[in-house]
């Protein structure tokens, strides 16, 4: 039976310091901090991780919510995904985060589920969670059962030759369509990550998820001042309403000006390696005029590069769908 030490440090320099001894902060870390532990608390009981020491962050001060001097909004890294959904100000400035916490997992979930925790979500891949089947994001260099296997669920952006697992999480996509930063304190000082630079693509090396690297502790999410008079939506389509990770999804923020688009931000789930920031989707959109049309070019831009397996193939049209929908829905034009 694997054995673990658990620590509560009463500040974040004595969590940094414990977590600066590990190996690595990638997979097979031997020091792993937990939060709300539903994600961890899973994986070590299928002996995918398992750490040496658990750091509990549960007393550590970050559970506030803050609208800052200049707009923007503070996230703390504790903070519950039901609180974050039902805060007054992301109701107000951020409805497209509310939207995507809110369709994913359980009320019960939601109620232990951290920011923190959530950014740092691992595949649901059936290869990466079965310690019998190859895997190179869980063992470097044992393979991608997925490629030649069960890959349905698995991503069509981002892929490389050594792997093609999805990132899961509904709460990433909004972040980065709100182009959040992620703010990290270690043991040398501080520094301050935009999300679409904190995830990695797998490439060679599928097991390095993120940036961080050993004694990094994620203290907070900032998003920028909502842009004045934008609108946005979140639309997740899944086999099943209730409890169910994304097939595809779509997170989109517009503003309108003069029926056209002056402003645009679009992140698709479900078909990327990691929460999957179209640049492309915005540059056909950016001045486009509000037509069904219009949004159906840039979902064709969108997944220009899709690059599907032998079962998911259908994704690249359903995305497209859900893309073309939820635009049609944050403008109003159905």
């Amino acid at each position: 039976m694997h054995t673990f030490e658990f620590t509560r440090p009463a500040d974040v320099p004595s969590a940094a310091a414990v977590a600066a001894t590990a190996n690595t902060a990638q997979q097979g870390a031997e020091v792993r901090f937990i939060a709300g532990g539903t994600t961890l608390i899973d994986l070590m009981k299928l002996n995918v991780e398992q750490p040496h020491t658990l750091i509990d962050l549960n007393r550590l001060p970050l559970a506030d919510v803050e609208t800052l001097s200049d707009g923007a909004l503070k996230i703390g890294a504790m903070v519950r995904n039901s609180d974050l959904a039902h805060h007054p100000a992301v109701l107000r400035d951020y409805p497209v985060l509310s939207e995507a916490l809110l369709s994913g997992a359980s009320a019960q979930l939601r109620n232990k589920a951290t920011t923190s925790g959530n950014l740092l979500q691992r595949t649901r891949c059936v290869y990466f969670r079965d310690t019998a089947m190859p895997c190179n994001k869980r063992e470097p260099g044992s393979g991608c059962g997925a490629i030649n296997g069960f890959n349905r669920m698995m991503a069509i952006l981002g892929t490389s030759e050594h792997c093609i697992a999805t990132n899961p999480s509904d709460m990433n996509v909004a972040l980065t369509a709100l182009e959040a930063t992620i703010h990290i304190q270690n043991a040398q000082g501080t520094r301050a990550v935009p999300i679409n630079e904190f995830y990695l693509l797998p490439g060679n090396t599928p097991e390095r998820e993120t940036v961080l690297e050993p004694g990094d502790l994620i203290t907070y999410v900032t998003l920028p001042a909502p842009v004045p008079g934008s609108k946005s939506f979140y639309l997740k389509l899944r086999d099943r309403a209730s409890y169910e990770f994304a097939l595809s999804s779509a997170a989109v923020i517009v503003k309108i000006e003069n029926n056209r688009l002056a402003h645009v931000r679009v992140a698709l789930g479900g078909v990327g390696t990691k929460p999957w920031r179209s640049r492309e989707a915005e540059q056909a959109l950016e001045g486009a005029t509000l037509t069904e049309s219009s949004f159906r070019s840039a979902a064709e831009a969108a997944l220009k590069d899709a690059r599907p397996q032998t079962q998911n193939g259908f994704k690249i049209e359903l995305a497209k769908r859900c893309l073309t929908h939820a635009l049609k829905v944050a403008t109003q034009i159905v």
